[in-house]
């Protein structure tokens, strides 16, 4: 087993030796000069030395400190000189996000490029995972999670308060054939569903409408197929207002009427709590929460006018 002497001892003799005073190394260190004093007491007791000796009020080495500190100061600078390039390879190189498909394609990668343009010393690699719970592998720096925001051990930030809004290609409101005018024109028109969730049941109550006895119209195994059938004139969907977003602004669809759902569940960007405020994750996700929270004012705006 390696005999080591404490590190604050050493920094404290280092500083010591190298300024020969006890009170310019307490000024350096941003401590005391007893608890210098003390940490130089504590290491020669260790080593069973003296490594210091005061003459005339000066303070000077010993033979033994002199050797000494001549090979500590080469392993502080080494050491100084190996943590500097470890913390520069945690803010630069890759950086891999694990994301649903949906989330991606929708959402994450046509902002990628802002990222890069800002920070083109990281190389993100997004990771496409329909189950994505529990896929913060030792290969995983980021996940997107989507559920209630409680995961033991890791740093979870909501990215967007969720809520659904129904939505259709303007050319079923075009066609006049069926109208959409109250939400009991619904009953006419063919709904998308999410295999995951009923959330169409949930919308009519909210409204105060009873929802049809049977459900019609696809299920889809992802939010974004839902939405793209919505976008070719498939149906009604009910949408992420997030997701949704773009393609209203885009004029591929409309919001049919304005009221919103909201979720218990949400977008989570996740990461280990150890590595949450440190180098390219800390960076990354600086700046998803800076994107999102544009989201949200801009969806605010288009809301209130």
């Amino acid at each position: 087993m390696r005999k080591l002497p404490p590190l604050n001892a050493l920094k404290s003799f280092e500083a010591a030796a190298r300024q020969l005073s006890f009170t310019k190394a307490a000024e350096e260190l941003f401590v005391t000069q007893a608890a210098v004093s003390h940490q130089v007491k504590a290491l020669e007791d260790y080593l069973g030395i003296r490594l210091f000796l005061r003459k005339n009020r000066n303070l000077l080495l010993t033979e033994a400190g002199q050797s000494y500190y001549l090979e500590i100061r080469q392993m502080l600078e080494h050491l100084s000189v190996v943590t500097g390039k470890i913390m520069l390879s945690s803010e630069q190189g890759s950086l891999t996000v694990c994301v649903p498909p949906g989330f991606a394609i929708i959402w994450l990668v046509p902002r990628l490029s802002r990222f890069h343009e800002a920070h083109p010393e990281v190389d993100v690699r997004i990771k496409a995972v329909d189950e994505i719970t529990g896929s913060l592998t030792d290969y995983v720096d980021i996940a997107i999670y989507y559920g209630r925001g409680s995961w033991q051990g890791l740093r979870a930030n909501r990215l967007h308060r969720e809520k659904l809004i129904p939505v259709c290609s303007p050319l079923l409101l075009q066609s006049g054939k069926k109208p959409l005018k109250t939400p009991s024109d619904l009953h006419q028109h063919t709904l998308l569903h999410e295999e995951t969730r009923n959330a169409w049941k949930d919308w009519f109550a909210m409204v105060g409408e009873t929802p049809p006895s049977k459900k019609s119209g696809p299920t889809f195994s992802h939010s974004a197929l839902a939405l793209k059938a919505a976008v070719h004139g498939q149906g009604v969907a009910l949408a992420n207002h997030v997701f949704a977003q773009p393609e209203i602004e885009s004029g591929h669809l409309v919001q049919v009427f304005p009221q919103a759902l909201p979720t218990n569940d949400a977008f989570f960007m996740v990461c280990r709590e150890s590595q949450a405020d440190a180098g390219k994750i800390a960076t990354f996700r600086a700046w998803l929460l800076d994107e999102v929270a544009k989201d949200e004012a801009a969806f605010d705006e288009a809301v209130n006018g």
